[in-house]
C-alpha cells in the first residue's frame, strides 16, 4: 500500500523555476527537494538553517568591506577620541 500524501502550495513562478534549475543541477526533483527539507526540518526540531531579518544589504556590506579597507591601510587617518574628530570636522 501507498503511504504517502500529496501537499499543494504556491510559489512566485521564477523561484519555482530557479529551484527547478537547481535541484535538477544537484539530481533531484522538487519533491525529492522538499522531502530532504522536512526530514531535516525533522531531525533537528527547527529550520534547518538560520532565518534572519537582519541580514546586510548591499549597501551595508559595501560599507562593511570599505571600513575593512580603511582599517587594514596603514595611510587611513586615525584619531583618539571623538572631541579629536568634531575639531577636524570644524576646522
Amino acid at each position: 500500500m501507498n503511504n504517502t500524501s500529496n501537499v499543494s502550495f504556491r510559489i512566485d513562478t521564477d523561484i519555482k523555476k530557479q529551484a527547478d534549475r537547481l535541484f535538477s543541477a544537484l539530481g533531484l526533483n522538487m519533491t525529492t527537494a522538499f522531502n530532504i527539507f522536512l526530514r531535516q526540518s525533522i531531525r533537528e526540531g527547527s529550520i534547518p538553517f538560520n532565518i534572519t531579518v537582519k541580514t546586510p544589504n548591499t549597501e551595508t556590506v559595501a560599507a562593511f568591506e570599505e571600513a575593512e579597507q580603511l582599517l587594514k591601510d596603514p595611510n587611513t587617518k586615525r584619531y583618539t577620541d571623538m572631541e579629536e574628530i568634531i575639531r577636524e570636522l570644524n576646522s
